[in-house]
């Protein structure tokens, strides 16, 4: 899954990258000191791009990274939360924290779906800056990028959706209580307490 990638016709050196691979074809560093030429698909924190990390991962792709991971975990997080309100497993404490249990979801996606919003903007708008990757022009923003334009929008539907559910559970919760009450209330033999004021002994 590449991010971005050079045209087929350009035959740049630069083949694709992703997140966490580059890919090169022959390629050579010009500010490194030594004849050196990188070839194929590595991972960045591979020895082979050892002498050129610092050039592949500037700070703003690490910032990218970050958002991604924050993202995917806080997602599939939910998505295990959600699953065991599904499957109302453990069943006591999902029927008594279900609307707690949605609402932990909704922050979830939503914090997932801005830290994805902002790592395809950074993305996005240092993509084809002249200090990172050489001839930018010859390159294109690819296939996986759009995935993740297109996650962050479907995470924030989901967010809103999950959002009105959990208010709807919890008004649910409430008048349940609010049931079970008034039908001890209408039990014979039921006594309300009342605390007595320690005044009336003074």
């Amino acid at each position: 899954p590449y991010w971005i990638e050079s045209y087929e016709e350009s035959f740049s050196n630069f083949k694709n990258m992703g997140l966490w691979e580059y890919c090169f074809r022959d390629f050579s560093y010009p500010y490194y000191q030594f004849p050196r030429l990188f070839d194929g698909c590595h991972h960045i924190f591979s020895h082979e791009y050892y002498v050129i990390r610092e050039w592949l991962l500037p700070g703003w792709l690490m910032i990218v990274q970050f958002f991604v991971t924050i993202a995917f975990l806080l997602t599939f997080g939910a998505l295990a939360i959600m699953a065991l309100e599904l499957i109302r497993w453990p069943l006591k404490f999902v029927l008594r924290y279900e609307w707690l249990l949605t609402r932990i979801s909704f922050i979830c996606i939503a914090i997932s779906s801005v830290c994805l919003f902002l790592a395809t903007a950074i993305f996005g708008g240092n993509a084809y800056r002249r200090d990172w990757l050489l001839y930018p022009k010859f390159n294109v923003l690819s296939w996986s990028y759009a995935l993740a334009v297109v996650a962050f929008m479907i995470l924030g539907v989901a967010a809103l959706v999950l959002f009105g559910e959990s208010r709807r559970s919890y008004e649910l919760r409430r008048e349940a209580k609010n049931l079970v009450m008034q039908m001890q209330m209408q039990e014979p033999g039921f006594h309300p307490h009342h605390h007595r004021s320690l005044q009336g002994y003074i």
